[in-house]
């Protein structure tokens, strides 16, 4: 064990926070799934969904340790050849998406000959924060111009944001959020922004207009349920995602401070997403407002830990990616316990590394591996500046050692003449 711990490169500080959360995710997850396990052909035994979890929290962490070995300037140039790779997957997701117990989800995918469900907005997210940070890094002869990052920058963003957008509206703001956040951050032009976050919201306001010019279309039936969730957040008018919140809001009132206590829930038979993206509620519930600020303090911690790991990081890429990767993961887990107790409208946002699901898993473990490479590769500079101190020091001490040898072999074999005789001293000598 302590082998392969030491085998781990990188922080270890956010290798024990993944670890925790991970660890911590099998007790709500097992609980939580109970519900799951009565729905349609469901025998009862919730011993599956489990070892179902088990084996994606195990895949995930081999795509952390098979992704931090990699050196991270690598994904410069990955980014730049995976994006249109990324559209390919996105269109057809939004052409052909898995229907998913009678609902448009469009926004999957099934994988062929494994039957595995794909989310590909989650690979599409980080190919697209670190192509924001390639840009942002790249070396100039002259400032950056609206005019040249228009096509360079932002075209592909909008792009990428225009495949998302007809199949998940709260995964489009989060991402179109960070990558303007990304953008402040790498000393992108602020009147620049103000006129993107302007264009933003003007292509959104076009958007839904074309899906009431054309309601019956496909490719506009998620806006209708956008409408619903939003009236239904702002009025008392009741509505589906009322029935999750309220059964939320109740699991929340019933934990109090301690909790109900591990496996005790009583909401996760009513709770539809109880294992995913309610699974807060549950946590509330069953370990009080205690486990709450628990788990809430264990993320703010990570995105503590990304802030150093940013600053730490020698080359502007790398500070941009750890900051483009960490701070959406951070965001989407207040997020989705906003929706919890009514911050926010249900946005479907999954809890990272604790919510059930294989695609949300794998893709969080893929960004923190990116991360964790950063932070092994400033391990590895430093390192060497460590063992050059001490190559430096060695040699200064051989230098040093070889000097005294000189000095006493000189004066062992100095010659004073202090006779009248110039050749008594030879003699005596």
């Amino acid at each position: 064990m302590k082998q392969l711990i030491n085998n781990l490169k990188g922080d270890k500080v956010i290798w024990s926070f993944v670890a925790l959360l991970a660890l911590f995710s099998f007790m709500p997850v097992f609980s939580a799934s109970s519900n799951l396990a009565y729905v349609g052909r469901g025998t009862g035994n919730t011993l599956g969904y489990l070892v179902k979890h088990l084996a994606h929290i195990c895949i995930g962490f081999l795509i952390i340790y098979w992704v931090h070995k990699v050196p991270y300037h690598y994904f410069r140039a990955i980014s730049k050849v995976g994006l249109p790779v990324v559209w390919v997957l996105l269109a057809y997701t939004l052409i052909k998406g898995t229907v998913i117990a009678g609902a448009n989800a469009s926004r999957w995918i099934q994988v062929p000959f494994i039957g595995v469900t794909f989310q590909t907005s989650t690979l599409a997210s980080i190919v697209l924060f670190i192509f924001v940070a390639r840009y942002l890094s790249k070396t100039r002869e002259v400032p950056i111009t609206f005019k040249s990052s228009i096509w360079e920058l932002w075209t592909p963003v909008f792009i990428t944001l225009m495949f998302i957008l007809p199949a998940n509206f709260s995964t489009t703001a989060l991402i179109f959020s960070m990558v303007l956040m990304l953008v402040f951050i790498g000393k992108y032009p602020i009147k620049y922004i103000a006129v993107i976050l302007g264009s933003g919201i003007i292509f959104l306001a076009f958007f839904i207009l074309l899906s009431k010019a054309f309601p019956d279309s496909k490719f506009f039936s998620r806006v209708g349920t956008w409408g619903n969730r939003i009236e239904s957040f702002t009025t008392d008018k009741p509505e589906e995602d009322d029935y999750q919140i309220e059964k939320a809001k109740i699991a929340i009132a019933s934990g109090k401070i301690y909790g109900l206590g591990p496996g005790k829930s009583i909401q996760k038979n009513f709770l539809p997403q109880s294992s995913s993206d309610f699974i807060f509620a549950i946590i509330v519930e069953e370990y009080g407002l205690i486990g709450g600020l628990g788990v809430l303090t264990l993320y703010l911690l990570l995105l503590f830990r990304f802030v150093i790991a940013s600053h730490k990081a020698t080359t502007l890429f790398g500070k941009l990616v750890v900051i483009g990767l960490g701070f959406p993961m951070i965001f989407q887990a207040m997020v989705n316990m906003a929706v919890a107790v009514e911050l926010l409208p249900v946005t479907g946002q999954t809890l990272p590394l604790i919510s059930s699901g294989g695609s949300s898993i794998w893709m969080t473990c893929f960004a923190l591996g990116i991360i964790i490479s950063v932070t092994k590769k400033e391990e590895e500079i430093v390192q060497e500046l460590k063992e050059a101190a001490k190559r430096e020091e060695a040699l200064q001490k051989l230098i040093d050692r070889e000097l005294e040898e000189e000095t006493v072999v000189e004066e062992s074999y100095s010659i004073e003449d202090k006779a009248k005789n110039p050749l008594q001293a030879v003699l005596n000598k």
